[in-house]
């Protein structure tokens, strides 16, 4: 059982804490009284700030971040909550998540049925030795500051899927320019999983005929989880000295 150090617990309480959160974020908040929830903020234009996810502490709401973007969040949340009555704080709570059997207490990641659960409490429990990269990698699941990043549109990167954003919810930060990708435009970059041979560094430009095609993320064992221009990636491709494959062949 992983308890991650690179996690941290925000406390948002108050009575106006559901509605605040709900004009800003891209899921439905009111989901968190069926379990816990992924969602993002995004910039006025659409693009990525910070994914996390949300859950019950009582009245309150409890935003579990990655602590690169913990500062941040908090900065941005405040700017946003003027005259809200709404009060936002640290929360000593501890992250764990793991694939072994589900602890009493913990919630499923509603990304996607391999991410396991997560936990949180007051007590740290260790690891479960589950291999994250190989199960990111293989269902192609985006990882903060790795395939998301201040670039990145929501749909590009498969948040659709992850069960990250809500279409009904009505409006947020970023919600007309995520609709419009949705309804007007077909996708022409994303993410997708790939065959290497070889290697290459993480964050290595994709070119094919000499002209560039994406970037290699993560990855595990002969797959990574790459960005593809999807028009331009075709025939032979490399990442350094390693060849990518994509379609994969099934």
């Amino acid at each position: 059982m992983s308890a991650s150090p690179l996690r941290r617990v925000l406390r948002i309480s108050g009575p106006d804490a559901r509605s605040f959160l709900q004009g800003l974020i891209s899921n439905d908040v009111n989901k968190v009284d069926n379990g816990l929830v992924y969602a993002a903020l995004l910039t006025p234009q659409g693009k990525y700030l910070a994914d996390f996810f949300l859950l019950t502490d009582g009245d309150a709401i409890l935003l579990d971040v990655a602590a690169s973007h913990a500062d941040g969040l908090l900065k941005r949340l405040n700017m946003y909550r003027l005259r809200a009555d709404v009060q936002i704080s640290e929360s000593d709570i501890c992250v764990s998540r793991g694939t072994s059997a589900k602890p009493d207490g913990a919630l499923l990641d509603p990304r996607h049925s391999a991410l396991g659960w997560r936990l949180y409490d007051s007590v740290d429990l260790g690891d479960d030795g589950t291999d994250w990269d190989a199960l990111r990698v293989a269902h192609c699941i985006p990882e903060t500051d790795i395939e998301l990043t201040p670039d990145t549109y929501l749909l590009e990167v498969g948040f659709e899927a992850l069960n990250g954003v809500d279409f009904r919810k009505g409006c947020y930060v970023g919600q007309e320019v995520t609709a419009r990708m949705k309804h007007k435009t077909e996708l022409r970059k994303g993410l997708t999983t790939v065959q290497i041979s070889g290697q290459a560094q993480t964050g290595s430009d994709i070119v094919s005929n000499a002209k560039p095609v994406g970037t290699l993320l993560t990855q595990s064992g002969d797959k990574a989880i790459a960005y593809l221009r999807f028009d331009r990636a075709k025939g032979d491709m490399q990442a350094g000295d390693a060849q990518v494959i994509w379609p994969l062949s099934s």
